[in-house]
């Protein structure tokens, strides 16, 4: 794929994703779409300075293809995704690039059943931008989309989201950090539907401040809040609110894998998780794995993605699953991450067993865990290099159960990563110095 990637096409405005971009993609979608009725199509978008400047493009292309479009405005990734599958729209537009900083933007397609847009019409949209395809007709007098306001489709998905809490979270003093992003709009209204005294940082929005030193990217700034104000728990989202990370009462991280684990152990002792099964990622924590087996919870490891994760639950039908980056996935609610569904079920559990939410992630310990980043000539040269397997192959032995070592290939740049976990920082540090070592040894490195 030349534009889009396992996240929609994403780059910096106006420099690598256009409004040029944008229009076509709409025109495209409008004209798939509408072959055999007119096409319907929402659209939301976060707080980013461009997001306008896309909405508008798209829509123009859309309507100039005879396509009827409905606006969400500023809103979470997830409610586009389930405004999408629940109101019978042919598909669902995102115009977000999530956790990135305010210059970049993206454009993430969502189909009609609320995942993320099949490969091939991907595809088809970039033969299309190339110029690869024939000109598409224009839709002329009364064949041309209108537009219309949709801030009903996100009042029904906090509707929706206050619906799935099942007990009052009255007397529970909660922190949310809002990243300047997508949650503005959305988070405290739930949290307050619902009783919670809520507080709230970074939440006045700009143009220019999503994610600036706010929401999960930068907890630090959400852990010292909870300790000045003495809260039960604080939830971080990232720019489209697709991610959640916590911070329980005493100021401590609770990221996507303890998540995982508070959540799946809740809803096997509860009868709901689907085989007993959590979906991880290969980069979860050794900690998570030796808290599930003590915890009688089963677990998949995917590639790294999201997309991935919420694959294998599909096939499976497995009920949770999740990154620990905080995309969670709870598969009976919502077909993407969402970080305040995410945020609302983490509050279910400790609200259900009366327990903190520092003893709810007590069992797991995490090891300490170091990624280095080697830039190389060719990253399948590297990783079949027979003295470099030979290195990792070694460090595996020494580490024994006490720890692991994962060399991978980077999906987007020239890049390997050397990842180890063991149960100290100065053995992960020995460990992958080790293996780098080997690797700029056998000239695999570029200068």
């Amino acid at each position: 794929m030349k534009y889009f990637g396992t996240d929609g096409f994403r780059g910096e405005a106006n420099e690598v994703l256009t409004v040029e971009h944008a229009f076509k993609a709409g025109r495209y979608l409008g004209w798939y779409y509408g072959q055999e009725h007119r096409a319907r199509v929402v659209i939301g978008k976060d707080t980013r300075r461009s997001s306008y400047m896309f909405e508008y493009s798209l829509v123009a292309g859309l309507t100039a293809s005879g396509a009827d479009v409905c606006l969400l405005h500023v809103t979470t990734t997830p409610s586009v995704s389930y405004v999408t599958r629940t109101e019978d729209f042919d598909c669902g537009i995102m115009i977000s690039a999530s956790h990135n900083p305010f210059y970049d933007n993206g454009i993430k397609i969502i189909n009609g059943k609320g995942h993320k847009m099949e490969a091939e019409v991907e595809e088809k949209i970039e033969a299309y931008i190339d110029g690869e395809i024939p000109e598409l007709p224009l839709a002329k007098k009364d064949k041309i989309g209108r537009t219309t306001d949709y801030s009903a489709g996100r009042n029904r998905y906090i509707g929706y989201l206050i619906s799935l809490a099942t007990r009052s979270f009255e007397g529970k003093r909660v922190g949310l950090d809002c990243s300047n992003g997508s949650a503005f709009m959305i988070a405290k209204s739930v949290f307050d539907a619902l009783g919670a005294k809520t507080y709230v940082i970074n939440n006045e929005p700009d143009g220019t401040n999503i994610n600036a030193n706010c929401g999960s990217t930068h907890i630090e700034v959400l852990q010292e809040f909870v300790k000045e104000k003495k809260l039960d728990a604080g939830f971080a989202y990232d720019g489209d609110a697709d991610r959640c990370i916590a911070v329980d009462e005493n100021g401590s991280v609770v990221d996507g894998d303890l998540i995982l684990y508070i959540c799946g152990k809740y809803m096997k002792e509860t009868g709901r998780l689907n085989q007993d099964t959590i979906v991880t990622t290969i980069m979860s924590n050794l900690g998570l794995y030796k808290a599930c087996d003590k915890a009688g919870l089963k677990y998949e490891k995917t590639a790294v993605g999201d997309k991935y994760v919420y694959e294998n639950m599909v096939k499976n039908n497995y009920s949770l699953g999740g990154e620990q980056s905080g995309h969670i996935i709870f598969s009976k609610h919502a077909t993407t991450g969402d970080g305040i569904l995410t945020s609302l079920m983490i509050m279910e559990v400790m609200l259900e067993k009366k327990m903190s939410l520092g003893k709810l992630a007590e069992p797991v310990k995490i090891y300490p865990q170091l990624l280095k980043n080697v830039r190389v000539v060719d990253k399948k040269t590297a990783r079949e290099n027979e003295a470099v397997n030979r290195a990792v192959n070694a460090v595996a032995e020494a580490l024994g159960d006490d720890g692991r070592i994962l060399v991978r290939e980077s999906g987007t740049e020239p890049v390997i990563r050397v990842m180890v976990e063991a149960v100290t920082d100065e053995l992960c540090e020995k460990y992958v110095e080790q293996v780098i070592e080997v690797i700029l040894g056998e000239g695999l490195v570029t200068e």
